[in-house]
């Protein structure tokens, strides 16, 4: 399993609509093969990012996500946003070699 993060830096004064797009989003993914669950966390301070945090069966599952039309259809709606709302992303990906359910095991 791996998960996505995209640290998504917003301009505090657009941080509502920024919001409210992600309320409405199609959410085309979630049929996709290999998608487990996503979340959208919120910053608690300000200047910190917004988080999407997928979590993907296999890398292989969140590549064929990343370069399918679902994907470029489920983020035409981000150009509807003013120019300056998103101010930066970055994207990590990272390999999960255990969680919480795992304790007690082994």
């Amino acid at each position: 399993m791996i998960t996505v993060a995209n640290r998504i830096f917003v301009n505090p004064e657009r941080a509502d609509a920024f919001e409210e797009r992600f309320r409405r989003r199609p959410r085309r993914v979630d049929t996709q093969p290999g998608f487990v669950s996503d979340h959208v966390l919120r910053p608690t301070k300000e200047g910190e990012p917004y988080v999407v945090l997928s979590f993907w069966e296999s890398r292989e599952a969140f590549e064929a996500w990343r370069t399918s039309p679902g994907f470029r259809d489920g983020h035409k709606g981000g150009r509807t946003l003013p120019e300056d709302t998103v101010l930066r992303n970055v994207v990590e990906i990272h390999e999960v070699f255990t969680a919480s359910k795992d304790a007690g095991e082994g």
